[in-house]
């Protein structure tokens, strides 16, 4: 058996969060010089102790199980708890594919010759220490830790107090196995309560940025409660939207899959849009389905005229159920279905099924959300599927990243000047020198 020997020893932290911080801050400077290769060969290790682990991981995760089971933990939160040893060879699976990504950091973005013998450079570099809190998936632990390590990023984890035992286990497999391939001691830093998260932040000269995952009420408090940038979204309030010109088998297919293929999951859909147009055919095939896989529906005056169902709310609308509920409403055409999507949409992913390329590509324009899609399923919307080695999480924020954050997300860049002697005053008065701006071409 491990032993949970680092930051926490028979359950108490072994040094105040400022310290942690301040741990995690020298070990990213470290980070950033760490070459590709030993980077993912920590990697390997990482998946190699997960497997020679996985006894002891799924062990910690039943009794995890047992105590939220007492403690009435939602259904939905418990599906997500759940780390067994399909869990654990999905996550290996997601490593072996991050380990095939080329390295984000040291890449030059753009090169410019400013004159002769002064060349600007702007090149991708990590973001530093990266506080993350997430919800009860222990999967998400070893996704975000190791986005972050290939990244070259230090990282701080707070997870749910309900997958404690899970992620305490975790974190000491993750961190000794990279520690000992060449990682930076503390460059990963397991936090375990609620003052924690207070604590940090406040450390806005340790921690670069906040990313969040959990309800709308905590991902807003913690936006209004810090100076370090934060990055996430609150709800993932995500539509399906069936054009009068749908092909009805296709519906009815990428409906139920963005629904029921998991439903206690940020990219699954919670309200279905309907043309009026089809309607009367669709909605019915789709209920049988649907309550056929024990999905509750919800639906407006129009859908309830059609089809025997709950009547929906106003509140629906806007309601992320991450459960077996779907609201319905019927709309009279492509742009009452924006116009619906951009005021109760989250932004995170929302889809059109049409046969109609126009009516697709104004969608896909004109809805404001991170993700849009045309014939397919929402569940799309994740990083592994998108070929980004997992995800930290989902951006609706229009800086930096958007959509899933994988690699690509977790570097920002640095302007690296490089000159002969050159001063700005050569470059000022009636005889100054002219710059060129001339533009190097990056090789791949």
């Amino acid at each position: 058996m491990i032993n949970i020997k680092y930051l926490i020893v028979n359950g108490k932290l072994q040094m105040n969060l400022l310290e942690i911080a301040q741990v995690a801050k020298s070990a990213s400077v470290n980070l950033t010089t760490v070459k590709t290769n030993v980077k993912n060969n920590a990697l390997f290790e990482i998946a190699h102790a997960l497997n020679q682990h996985s006894a002891e991981i799924v062990s910690a995760n039943k009794e995890d199980l047992i105590t939220a089971e007492k403690g009435n933990l939602a259904g939905p939160l418990l599906k997500r708890l759940k780390f067994d040893e399909d869990k654990i060879t999905d996550v290996c699976a997601g490593i072996e594919s991050l380990i095939k990504l080329g390295d984000p950091v040291g890449k030059t973005i753009t090169a410019t010759e400013l004159d002769k013998g002064l060349e600007l450079y702007k090149v991708s570099c990590p973001i530093g220490v990266i506080g993350v809190v997430f919800e009860s998936r222990p999967d998400a632990l070893v996704q975000i830790s190791t986005l972050c390590l290939k990244s070259g990023n230090a990282v701080l984890l707070k997870g749910g107090s309900e997958a404690a035992k899970t992620n305490r286990i975790l974190a000491d497999i993750i961190s000794e196995a990279s520690e000992k391939a060449g990682m930076p001691k503390g460059w990963i830093q397991l936090l375990e309560t609620r003052q924690d998260v207070i604590e940090m932040l406040a450390l806005d000269k340790y921690i670069d940025l906040v990313i969040p995952r959990g309800s709308n009420e905590f991902v807003r408090y913690i936006m209004d409660n810090t100076n370090i940038p934060v990055l996430g979204h609150a709800d993932g309030i995500c539509h399906v939207y069936i054009d009068g010109d749908a092909d009805p088998d296709m519906a009815v297919n990428i409906t139920v899959d963005s629904k029921c293929q998991y439903v206690a999951v940020c990219n699954a859909a919670e309200t279905l849009l309907v043309d009026n147009k089809i309607a009367g055919k669709f909605l019915p095939k789709v209920k049988a389905i649907l309550e056929g896989k024990s999905v509750e529906l919800r639906g407006c005056e129009r859908t309830i005229s059609i089809i025997d169902v709950k009547s929906a709310t106003e509140e629906d609308w806007s309601t992320e159920y991450l459960d077996y509920i779907l609201s319905i409403k019927i709309v009279d055409g492509l742009d009452a279905a924006i116009e619906h999507i951009n005021q109760y949409s989250s932004g995170h992913t929302d889809t059109i099924v049409t046969n109609d390329k126009e009516k697709a590509d104004r969608f896909m324009a004109l809805v404001d959300s991170a993700n849009v899609f045309w014939n397919c399923s929402t569940r799309f919307s994740d990083g592994f599927r998108y070929g980004l080695g997992a995800e930290v999480g989902i951006s609706t924020n229009k800086i930096h990243a958007r959509g899933p954050v994988g690699l690509e997300g977790l570097v920002i860049y640095k302007w690296k000047l490089i000159g002969t002697g050159q001063v700005v005053a050569d470059y000022s008065g009636n005889d100054a020198r002219k710059f060129i701006h001339k533009k190097i071409d990056v090789a791949e």
